[in-house]
């Protein structure tokens, strides 16, 4: 399946792991500013749920707002009672996706084997989160392109940045999960905005 949302900016999805309800206001600004529309908090981060529900408050018409790092059936059942739009896992978990799509929410399972991509789309993945990306890099992803339906959604997540945006696209990921390298804890809103910066310059020379 294909990843269907009015939400074009530029193909990264941000991953603010660690980041406080009090910083996600200035922090998602930022990323906006820079066309940064698809956002994501994981659950392990302080007060998640009250981050998420800031975020669509302030972006839901604008943005992409979901929960990372979901584990649990019952963790979807609350995001889908705040509004959240897409769930994101760093596993295959058949009973988070059935819930996920139950719920009419994107599911975005991770994978990083062949047999778990397939597994993940049967079960109705919307877009599959190949993780930890940089372990295998993007010769695994020109391999899978060849096998799995051409409409299938990739996002490459783990050791994704600015210098590697482009060779991942040309590799054939629809976007790239972006953490460490956008978003640690500690950082400020400008901190954000020089990153996020570097993305978007990334993303606009990468056929240069």
């Amino acid at each position: 399946m294909t990843e269907t949302t009015p939400y074009p900016g530029i193909p990264v999805l941000a991953i603010l792991r660690g980041i406080t309800s009090g910083e996600i206001l200035p922090i998602a600004d930022q990323l906006i500013a820079h066309d940064i529309r698809r956002i994501e908090v994981p659950l392990n981060s302080p007060d998640a749920m009250r981050s998420i529900e800031m975020l669509i408050s302030r972006y839901g018409k604008d943005a992409l707002i979901g929960a990372g790092t979901v584990l649990e059936r019952e963790e979807v059942n609350q995001l889908a009672d705040i509004g959240c739009k897409i769930v994101v896992s760093p596993n295959f978990d058949l009973d988070v996706v059935s819930e996920t799509k139950e719920k009419a929410m994107l599911s975005c399972p991770g994978v990083f084997t062949p047999s778990e991509a397939f597994a993940a789309l049967k079960a109705g993945a919307d877009i599959l989160k190949y993780f930890p990306a940089d372990l295998c890099g993007p010769a695994a992803i020109k391999a899978w392109r060849a096998v799995l339906p051409s409409n299938t959604s990739i996002v490459a997540t783990g050791g994704t940045n600015a210098d590697t945006f482009s060779t991942w696209l040309a590799a054939g990921v629809n976007m790239i999960g972006v953490g460490s390298a956008l978003y640690k804890p500690g950082d400020g809103a400008k901190d954000v905005a020089y990153k996020a910066e570097a993305l978007a310059k990334a993303y606009q020379t990468k056929d240069s």
